[in-house]
C-alpha cells in the first residue's frame, strides 16, 4: 500500500489534472487519508506540499472523507509551516467550517466537537497574525468569522485585528476583511 501512495504521489504536480487523478485514487482508497496527513505533518519539500494539494482537491470533490481523521488533522495543523502546504490546508479548514454552519439538506455535516472548534480558532488567529501569505490569511479570516458565531469573543478581537492590519495590507487582503467586517458589523 505505501509504496503504491508513495509512487502515485512522487507523480503528483501542480495541474489540476495531476492532482485530480490522484483525488480519484484516493476517494477509492481512503485508507490512504491518514498517510498523507502525516506526510503533511512531516513539513517537508516537496511531498508534504503533494499532499497537502492531494487533500485539498479531494476535500472539494468529496469533504466527508476526512471526517473520520479530524482529530489527526487538527493536531497535525500546528506542525505544518511551508507556505505551499499551508495555503490548501487553511482551505480545508475553511470547508469543513462552512460545511459544519451552513448545513445543506442532505449532506453530512462534519463530526467537529468543542475541542476541534477551539483549535481551529487558535490556528486560525495564528495564520492571521504570523508572516502568511495573503490566501491563507483570508481563508483565516472566513474560518474565524464562522467560529465567532459559537465563541463570543472571536468576532470582537476578529474585528480589532483586521482593523489594525487593514492599512498595510495587499488589495486582496483588503477585499476579504471588508468583507468580513460588514459581517461582523
Amino acid at each position: 500500500m505505501y509504496s503504491t501512495l508513495m509512487s502515485a504521489l512522487k507523480k503528483v504536480d501542480a495541474t489540476k489534472h495531476k492532482r485530480g487523478v490522484f483525488a480519484v485514487q484516493l476517494l477509492q482508497h481512503p485508507e490512504w487519508v491518514p498517510v498523507l496527513l502525516g506526510i503533511t505533518a512531516e513539513d517537508k519539500k516537496p511531498l508534504s506540499i503533494k499532499a497537502s494539494w492531494v487533500l485539498e482537491y479531494t476535500a472539494k470533490i468529496d469533504l466527508a472523507y476526512l471526517y473520520p481523521y479530524l482529530d489527526l488533522f487538527v493536531v497535525n495543523l500546528r506542525n505544518i509551516h511551508l507556505d505551499s502546504s499551508v495555503r490548501p490546508m487553511a482551505k480545508i479548514c475553511e470547508l469543513l467550517l462552512e460545511a459544519f454552519y451552513h448545513r445543506k439538506q442532505g449532506s453530512i455535516t462534519p463530526p467537529l466537537e468543542e475541542s476541534h472548534l477551539h483549535q481551529l480558532c487558535t490556528i486560525c488567529f495564528d495564520w492571521l497574525i504570523s508572516d502568511q501569505k495573503v490566501a491563507p490569511k483570508a481563508y483565516a479570516m472566513t474560518c474565524l468569522w464562522l467560529l465567532g458565531k459559537n465563541i463570543n469573543w472571536v468576532h470582537p478581537e476578529l474585528r480589532l485585528l483586521l482593523e489594525q492590519q487593514y492599512p498595510s495590507g495587499s488589495a486582496a487582503f483588503k477585499a476579504r476583511a471588508r468583507q468580513v467586517l460588514a459581517k461582523i458589523a
